[in-house]
């Protein structure tokens, strides 16, 4: 475990951001401290309340079958289509009892050394605000619901919640080696995208971005234009992503132990001196390491992926 988590660091406190780190500039907003943690959890309207219900039915009718096992026993745990926006301090209570997290609200999207503090911390900072009807099919900035409803469940997993810590505690790892982007590229292909594959022939979904969103959710397990490979850590912190659109690969897990296995128990100080400034490999990339599971088409992103229309199949 000491290989990955940063074992001189005091997790107690929030350090001091070191002068010579690269990370991306956020403008703090007036009424947040250094923890980047609102006062209080926003009181949401009527309106705000039934967005949040509408997203929830919408995610329940594609979901069964596609999410993953440890995904659908965490919204039922937690209750979290009993109507309207979860209140943290009662999730939090739930949460608490079964894995050790609690969830706090943030403003926006935070600082990476904070987020990462709180990870180590076992509290996984939420978006105090929910989209509108406007932006209801897709939001750039995580809110809520994909925060609460994509990530919570997942942390209702003991092994998962603690592969979540143990990330929190790797990211002052990467941070002094200077390769955030290599470890967001781990976070992105397994919290926010990951697949598992449940017995043969059953892949599904655990990553937030996926279980969040309709589209996607059918998409990563079910079409025929991604990749789907096997988990390769040393080669997921090599390779590119993409921010705005349906994903062209996906990674696989065998399941939540052998994830915590790969990252846990990797020397990541030898892995971070051998890598480069910038990514290896493209985000359609199918290298000779690869155990394939599905080499996909790739047609969607080659027909230009969303800004052309394009179906995504």
């Amino acid at each position: 475990m000491a290989t990955l988590a940063e074992p001189q660091q005091d997790y107690s406190i929030l350090p001091d951001l070191p002068a010579d780190v690269f990370t991306a500039p956020l403008k703090k907003p007036a009424h947040v401290g250094d923890d980047w943690l609102e006062p209080a959890q926003t009181d949401y309207s009527s309106e705000d309340h039934q967005v949040w219900d509408d997203l929830f039915a919408r995610q329940m009718e594609v979901l069964p079958g596609r999410a993953a096992t440890a995904f659908m026993d965490g919204l039922e745990k937690l209750d979290l289509g009993r109507g309207g926006v979860p209140e943290f301090g009662k999730m939090s209570e739930e949460l608490g009892a079964l894995t050790g997290w609690s969830v706090v609200p943030v403003p926006m999207l935070i600082p990476d050394h904070v987020f990462f503090w709180h990870l180590a911390n076992r509290r996984f900072p939420a978006g105090n605000f929910i989209r509108t009807r406007e932006t209801f099919d897709y939001i750039q900035e995580p809110d809520v619901f994909h925060d609460v409803f994509g990530h919570v469940p997942m942390l209702t997993d003991p092994v998962f919640a603690d592969y979540m810590q143990e990330y929190g505690r790797a990211g002052w790892k990467a941070m002094r080696y200077n390769h955030l982007k290599a470890l967001g590229s781990l976070y992105w292909y397994t919290v926010e995208f990951g697949l598992i594959e449940e017995a043969p022939d059953d892949i599904r979904a655990y990553g937030a971005g996926i279980l969040s969103g309709p589209t996607e959710a059918v998409f990563s397990v079910e079409a025929e234009s991604p990749n789907r490979i096997m988990l390769n850590v040393d080669r997921v912190m090599r390779t590119d992503y993409v921010i705005s659109d349906l994903q062209p690969t996906y990674f696989v897990i065998e399941s939540f132990e052998d994830l915590y296995r790969q990252t846990v128990e990797r020397d990541f100080d030898r892995l971070y001196r051998s890598l480069g400034p910038s990514f290896t490999y493209a985000n359609t990339a199918v290298i000779d390491v690869d155990n394939v599971l599905h080499r996909g088409t790739q047609e969607y992103m080659m027909r230009g992926g969303r800004g052309s229309g394009a179906t995504p199949i």
